[in-house]
């Protein structure tokens, strides 16, 4: 774990894939833990420590994770996240080239909690969530591409099955169809940009990631 920002009501944290945010079943230490612990010894505060979680990533994706330090800034940004004013970029390396270098991404998703697995729809259901993302090829390698993603809604798995339906799922994915797994257990994705106007005090926060080192063409030269 890396502090990438903070201050007295936020702080922004940078995920390793594997790690996971909140405490699951497996027993795994949580990045939630990981930063309060964070906290306590930065600023030697004793007892329990208020640390507030925004919002999530899988655990098999790195990058940029929100949390609010004071109650004030959890409900501001709660809502903030309700009205999407924080604006969430990924970037994901996928099998293939995308015939449309740059589009939007519509439909409807469902998921399973028996396969912990999403699904794509092309039309309504009444079980469906309406899903919308943007996404522009960054990078294009000899059988793979670098795209760049704005997440317009934060459903469950979004990323990972709207580009498996379109036929390019993300490299590493074997869960929404790519080819093999990657030795680190990691998928080619990554939570790379945050930016939002901060809840207290007004100004703009705008925070990008490194990139990772898991394969080539994350910092490969345009073509």
């Amino acid at each position: 774990m890396k502090i990438v920002y903070e201050d007295n009501h936020i702080i922004i944290a940078l995920k390793a894939p594997g790690e996971i945010v909140q405490g699951d079943k497996t027993g795994d230490t949580p990045l939630l833990e990981m930063v309060r612990e964070y906290i306590r010894e930065k600023y030697n505060k004793p007892g329990n420590v208020f640390c507030g979680l925004v919002h999530r990533i899988d655990r098999p994706v790195g990058g940029l994770v929100l949390f609010a330090r004071t109650s004030k800034a959890l409900t501001r940004l709660n809502e903030m996240i309700r009205r999407g004013l924080i604006h969430k970029t990924y970037r994901a390396i996928v099998q293939g080239h995308p015939e449309v270098p740059e589009q939007r991404l519509e439909g409807y998703i469902t998921s399973d909690s028996r396969t912990n697995k999403s699904y794509i729809h092309n039309s309504p259901r009444p079980d469906a969530k309406h899903v919308i993302l943007d996404y522009r090829m960054l990078r294009r390698g000899e059988r793979y591409s670098l795209m760049e993603i704005n997440l317009l809604t934060g459903r469950k798995h979004q990323i990972r099955a709207q580009l498996s339906a379109l036929g390019h799922p993300i490299v590493g994915d074997l869960k929404y169809g790519a080819r093999r797994s990657n030795p680190d257990g990691s998928i080619c994705l990554q939570a790379h940009r945050l930016r939002f106007i901060h809840p207290v005090s007004g100004k703009e926060i705008d925070v990008t990631a490194p990139s990772p080192d898991n394969h080539p063409l994350w910092n490969s030269d345009p073509s």
